[in-house]
């Protein structure tokens, strides 16, 4: 597992002597978290999962999930295809019966495996869903679109709809159909219906994925804007590292079934408790080192070991893993006798180029450079650690 301390250690690996520099600092991500989230930490669960399994077949799709909601929140769950994060969503929703364990909404137990057909019904549940493709009614118009699952009518719902309209920027739009719409106009739509008739939680399927690159981003923070004015709990479920980072509060990363490590996007970026939620979160590289008497022996040079999250001379000796991501380490053009690696690719991001470099010790790396900075295939580098957080690292 990964190690984590709560300040933030600034150093530079010194090549000659082998010992960085280091000073206490302020952890970057507090101020960032505390302002990331508008749950209530206090209050009681809004949705709680419990040893939640489902199998199909001989196939155990979720393992064992169990996970708190709290009111105002929007989790996301993060993983590859595969990874259960969809199926966990379908049993919220109660269109999946679990195989094992419990789920229980807004203090309500609506399904538990243990307790023979204890099961509530979807439409029973005070839940909405956000589907991938929007799902709106093609001959109804945006008003009619939002008042269709509300149970009032008359003044009461024209007054909820112009509420809803008016919160997803869509007054003007309310005689329209779907088919006059463009593709984020629709996902305001669906949202706003979603939310008429002011469910317990709202659940979200993959909510961007229809949507073009550019829409995609704006809509994110549109999306996450909507959900907290209307005060919400939401979940949301995506393959997308950049969007569940961006949006969410927490996030859930789930692999083969099983959630790998829940939390701030921040801290789930910054402090990976394994080396399966570094890899997916990011390109992450993983430098194999060696503790000796305080020092970390890299394939980059020798800095020390106080860089590490969390170090602990219990380590000495002990063979780790260290994550380095592109904008931790820099190259510098050197002569070949002295060069850690050379330059075999490089792959232009707009401002940026990201070089991966090849070392003599037989590991590959990558380097963030600025667009200007341009190195040639093949090209001698060295590489110096220029990190200024403390480096998460897992015992090999």
């Amino acid at each position: 597992m990964a190690h984590s301390q709560g300040t933030d250690s600034r150093q530079s690996t010194d090549r000659a002597g082998g010992a960085p520099t280091a000073s206490a600092g302020t952890d970057r991500s507090v101020a960032d978290a505390s302002e990331r989230s508008d749950a209530d930490d206090g209050a009681d669960p809004v949705l709680t999962l419990s040893d939640v399994s489902k199998e199909f077949g001989p196939e155990r799709a979720v393992d064992e999930v169990s996970l708190e909601v709290r009111s105002g929140e929007l989790l996301t769950f993060l993983g590859p295809s595969g990874c259960g994060k969809t199926t966990t969503l379908r049993m919220i929703a109660g269109l999946e019966e679990p195989t094992t364990g419990s789920i229980a909404l807004a203090g309500e137990t609506v399904a538990d495996a243990d307790a023979g057909n204890a099961f509530v019904a979807p439409e029973r549940r005070d839940v909405g869903i956000v589907f991938q493709n929007f799902a709106l009614f093609p001959h109804l118009t945006v008003r009619e679109n939002i008042a269709f699952g509300l149970e009032a009518d008359g003044t009461d719902a024209d007054a909820r709809v112009d509420e809803l309209l008016e919160l997803v920027e869509m007054s003007d739009h309310g005689k329209k159909t779907p088919d006059q719409l463009s593709g984020g106009q629709k996902q305001r739509v669906a949202l706003a219906r979603s939310l008429a008739p002011e469910p317990d939680v709202l659940l979200l399927d993959e909510p961007f994925s229809n949507l073009d690159v550019r829409l995609r981003v704006e809509m994110r923070e549109e999306v996450r804007r909507i959900l907290k004015a209307a005060g919400v709990t939401a979940v949301s479920v995506t393959h997308d590292q950049e969007e569940a980072l961006s949006i969410s509060d927490r996030v859930a990363v789930m692999n083969d079934g099983s959630i790998e490590q829940v939390g701030r996007p921040e801290t789930v970026f910054e402090r990976p408790e394994s080396k399966f939620v570094a890899s997916f979160l990011g390109r992450a590289s993983f430098l194999e080192g060696s503790l000796r008497e305080g020092q970390v022996e890299t394939g980059v040079g020798r800095f020390n070991a106080v860089t590490l999250e969390g170090y602990d001379t219990t380590y000495d000796g002990a063979p780790v893993d260290v994550l380095v991501r592109p904008d931790d380490l820099r190259a510098t053009p050197a002569d070949e006798d002295v060069a850690d690696g050379v330059v075999v690719s490089r792959q232009y991001v707009g401002p940026s180029f990201i070089y991966r470099v090849e070392l003599d010790s037989g590991e590959a790396v990558h380097c963030l450079h600025n667009h200007v900075e341009e190195f040639e295939l093949d090209q001698p580098v060295s590489i110096d650690l220029i990190a200024d957080h403390p480096l998460a690292w897992y015992p090999r």
